[in-house]
């Protein structure tokens, strides 16, 4: 599995998130690999699930850091897709440094065209820009 298959398929564990309590997530962690369309070498689940850990322990950080960005937008209010997505590319962006800034806009904006609304493309490329040099994103 290529890294672009990989980051989808933390999207997806991730949007879970949006459905889930916090104390289910162990649980929700194990039925996705379960249940997967395809057989996950062991390679790409731990991968999968240790870069969605990594996510979870900063998703407070992330969200003020959006909370902040996005201009007349918070969290509360932005779709559950196009949330997960911006979730995702702000890790890779400040706290991943095997990923290129660059990789991680842009694999946002292909996750926004895949499974976002209409003008998600347009709306997670725009925050995104916000975060494009490396540091706090304040």
């Amino acid at each position: 599995m290529g890294r672009r298959e990989q980051r989808e398929q933390i999207f997806k564990l991730l949007f879970r998130i949006a459905f889930h309590e916090k104390e289910d997530m162990p649980e929700q962690l194990r039925l996705f690999f379960e249940t997967a369309d395809e057989e996950t070498a062991d390679s790409d689940r731990e991968y999968i699930a240790g870069k969605y850990e990594r996510i979870i322990e900063k998703l407070p950080e992330i969200d003020g850091l959006l909370n902040k960005r996005a201009e007349k937008w918070t969290t509360d209010r932005m779709g559950k897709a196009e949330l997960t997505i911006l979730r995702l590319a702000v890790y890779e962006i400040l706290y991943d440094e095997q990923v290129p800034v660059g990789v991680a806009i842009n694999e946002a904006v292909e996750l926004a065209k895949k499974f976002g609304q209409d003008n998600a493309k347009a709306f997670v490329n725009g925050i995104l820009a916000g975060f494009a040099s490396r540091g706090t994103g304040e």
